[in-house]
């Protein structure tokens, strides 16, 4: 498994979480809206994560009429999940601030 792929394992919860927070949205749509950002996963790697999610009670799932074809499952963030996202962003606040600092990235002390 590539660095980028052990790195992304770890926080494509929270984005996904992230995305679902800024609309409703089904499965394909969110994987090309992370695609859009350059965050490339696949929609095998994206279902598995939702059911857990709706397990965890962070997102709801809906079935709803698709304009075009087979009904699809349209995800929202409950207000649990909101809570995750919000202690997601803070600990990757507080994670990436450090690391930008040793990568040279950040503000010199």
């Amino acid at each position: 498994m590539s660095v980028r792929s052990q790195l992304l394992k770890g926080i494509l919860e929270g984005c996904i979480l992230a995305v679902i927070s800024k609309e409703t949205i089904y499965g394909y749509e969110l994987t090309m809206k992370l695609h859009a950002l350059r965050i490339e996963v696949s929609e095998g790697s994206i279902y598995p994560i939702l059911l857990r999610l709706q397990k965890e009670k962070l997102i709801v799932g809906e079935m709803k009429k698709s304009p075009s074809g087979p009904n699809r499952k349209y995800y929202t963030l409950t207000e649990k999940g909101e809570e995750a996202l919000q202690d997601f962003k803070m600990h990757w606040i507080q994670l990436k601030g450090p690391v930008d600092k040793l990568l040279g990235k950040g503000d010199e002390e």
